[in-house]
């Protein structure tokens, strides 16, 4: 009985001074238009589930954070989405916010119909929530935000969304409020961009609905962007089961130099008076043809594992930074890819020994990255994700404050 109460004892006595270690602040406002404050605002913060209302009087509180780098948004008919960075230090934010009236609610707008529409916007779903399986149980409920700009002259989509993209994604049992800040598509690159903050909402379901949600979540979480960088800030990558190597590029050693490559062509070409004429020897003009096709540089694994004291450096209070040259080459050990992954075209080269464990290239497009303990990108642009993690977008994401079953 004595050792029980002991027990106890310490039990509270640890809590107590967790609790105590765990101090939390507040962000809370005032909402208004330039006449008037304005009730019944939807306030959210971006990636959460924390969400609260204006009261008779436009205020509102968002309570229990802990210190951090946040995005406030707020939603009301009839005007413009609003977002705001603020950032909690040591002390609780109080803010006042000013929302613009949305004119084209204010009256009718004659829209010119556009026969490409709906290719546009089959393109921006594939794009945007990605084509894993659960992309194909969601649906975005108003695409009519959505304004499309095609620039053929410079190979560039760019879509912008005039409100919040309402996402209802019955895979994982959330609707998303997607603000869309920018999202591109250059057709010569193949390289998609975009960017914007969202707020969670669980849907309501019976117990075998909750019970597939959670699995779904629990495998759409693991391996994931948010996964990986909540791992690395907390140094526990090798717990996660993450391993890191690196992707490096060496010359190609196959590949006659560029002037000899130009020279022999040019030689051939003008032996046969203009006429290409092609023989099965080493002297051929379409040996040397081939020779120009081939790539400059060729990629080399380098298996020794990297460690996150070498990689990973504090940059502030809430922020690590990495800065490295050759692409990370993550090791994801707990989970296999899947037969759709494998016809995705996103599959990425591997040593044999290796297997199918998911495997994802991150390239460093900037000087540095900054990231957070919650796995929260500070520029989402400073990196170029490829294979698995490029994989999963949208209708993969679960929230920032997101646990797993394991961990709770």
């Amino acid at each position: 009985m004595l050792k029980k109460l002991l027990l106890n004892f310490i039990l509270i006595a640890c809590i107590s001074v967790y609790s105590f270690a765990q101090n939390t602040y507040s962000i809370s406002g005032i909402v208004k238009d330039n006449k008037e404050t304005l009730p019944g605002a939807s306030v959210y913060i971006s990636g959460y589930k924390i969400a609260t209302s204006t009261n008779s009087e436009g205020q509102f509180s968002l309570t229990k954070l802990a210190p951090g780098n946040y995005d406030i948004l707020v939603q009301m008919m009839g005007y413009l989405p609003y977002s705001k960075n603020i950032i909690i230090s040591d002390k609780s934010v109080n803010i006042d916010i000013i929302l613009t009236e949305n004119a084209t609610l204010l009256k009718e707008v004659l829209i010119k119909p556009d026969p490409n529409r709906a290719y546009y916007i089959a393109l921006f779903k594939d794009f945007f929530l990605g084509k894993t399986p659960n992309a194909n149980e969601c649906t975005i409920l108003n695409t009519n935000v959505l304004g499309i700009n095609d620039d053929i002259q410079n190979s560039l989509l760019t879509i912008q969304a005039s409100d919040f993209l309402i996402i209802e994604n019955k895979a994982l049992g959330y609707r998303i409020k997607y603000l869309l800040k920018n999202f591109e598509y250059n057709y010569r690159t193949k390289i998609i961009y975009y960017a914007g903050n969202s707020s969670f909402e669980e849907l309501k379901g019976g117990r075998a609905k909750q019970n597939k949600w959670k699995k779904n979540r629990e495998i759409a979480y693991n391996g994931s962007i948010q996964h990986f960088f909540k791992s690395l800030y907390s140094n526990t990558i090798k717990e996660e089961g993450f391993v890191i190597n690196k992707l490096g590029t060496i010359p190609n050693p196959a590949r006659k130099p560029d002037s000899l490559i130009n020279t022999t062509i040019k030689r051939l070409i003008s032996a046969q008076n203009g006429i290409a004429i092609t023989f099965n020897s080493s002297d051929s003009l379409s040996y040397w043809m081939k020779q120009r096709n081939e790539p400059k540089e060729v990629n080399i694994l380098n298996r020794g594992e990297v460690l996150v004291d070498t990689l990973v450096k504090p940059f502030s209070s809430d922020l690590k930074m990495m800065n490295y040259k050759d692409a990370l080459y993550i090791i994801y050990k707990n989970e296999v890819e899947t037969s759709s992954f494998n016809s995705s075209g996103f599959k990425q080269s591997r040593p044999p020994d290796i297997g199918s464990y998911q495997i994802s290239v991150i390239d460093l497009l900037e000087p540095r990255i900054l990231f957070y303990a919650n796995g929260g990108i500070y520029d989402p642009r400073s990196l170029l994700y490829k294979g698995h993690m490029a994989y999963e977008k949208v209708a993969d994401l679960v929230p920032m404050d997101y646990i797993p079953s394991s961990k709770k």
